[in-house]
């Protein structure tokens, strides 16, 4: 996981004229595991864009970079500040973490899989089928297919993790394939917020309103005959002196 940074940030603003001078601090918790075994405090001092001093609480101590950040750095030592500073990493940063996890990192969504078939390139005869997921987070996902249970490596073009602008992630995977009679092509999904991997089967059959027009196609071409050949016996029989 990468580092997760909370930034509070205080402005000190002094104007004469258009000119301005700018104090600001940036405290920052910095951790990559839930254990929080390696989270520390840092606070960041800058005058100007400049950075006078650091408090590390990995280090333990105010560090100065400035000439004037060295003799402030070494009076804070020695006073309350150090105290306060040393306390940031369990009372700020450690205290807020849970939130942190449970309100954002530990946060997940189920990505919603649509499975699709493709029209071939012109002159292609392969068939090629999309597995889509949509809506999904957070990014890490594994998409892969499957032909008869086993994984297919070849022939497969995916695209990265495509952020949609709203915390949510969507990815899409195509497979260009011979069809073969009796096989199963399944798409497989394996997510954090899916207690286990999600295959989907695809359905070679045509979908039901493909199957009503067919059905309706058909009715009608029945109707047309049964009207025709009525047509034709009733001809034959007025050209015959029966009716």
């Amino acid at each position: 996981m990468a580092k997760l940074n909370i930034y509070l940030i205080g402005f000190l603003s002094i104007f004469y004229g258009t000119n301005g001078y700018y104090f600001m601090t940036v405290p920052q918790c910095r951790f990559t595991s839930k254990d929080l075994k390696d989270a520390e405090f840092i606070a960041s001092f800058v005058f100007n864009k400049d950075e006078m001093i650091r408090f590390n609480s990995t280090v333990g101590k105010y560090v100065g970079y400035t000439e004037l950040g060295v003799k402030n750095a070494e009076l804070w030592n020695k006073g309350p500040e150090l105290a306060q500073e040393l306390g940031n990493l369990e009372g700020y940063c450690k205290n807020n973490a849970a939130n942190d996890y449970s309100n954002v990192l530990d946060k997940t969504v189920q990505p919603e899989v649509r499975l699709s078939s493709l029209a071939p390139s012109s002159g292609g005869h392969l068939a090629r089928l999309m597995c889509s997921a949509y809506n999904f987070f957070p990014k890490p996902i594994r998409v892969t297919w499957q032909r008869d249970g086993k994984e297919v490596k070849s022939d497969v073009i995916s695209t990265e993790e495509l952020a949609d602008g709203d915390w949510y992630y969507q990815i899409h995977s195509q497979l260009a394939y011979t069809p073969k009679s009796g096989e199963k092509i399944s798409c497989m999904v394996e997510h954090s917020s899916l207690t286990k991997p999600m295959v989907y089967d695809w359905d070679p059959s045509l979908p039901e309103s493909e199957r009503n027009k067919i059905a309706i196609g058909a009715s009608g071409l029945v109707l047309g005959a049964i009207l025709a050949l009525a047509g034709l016996i009733y001809y034959k029989k007025k050209s015959s002196g029966v009716l």
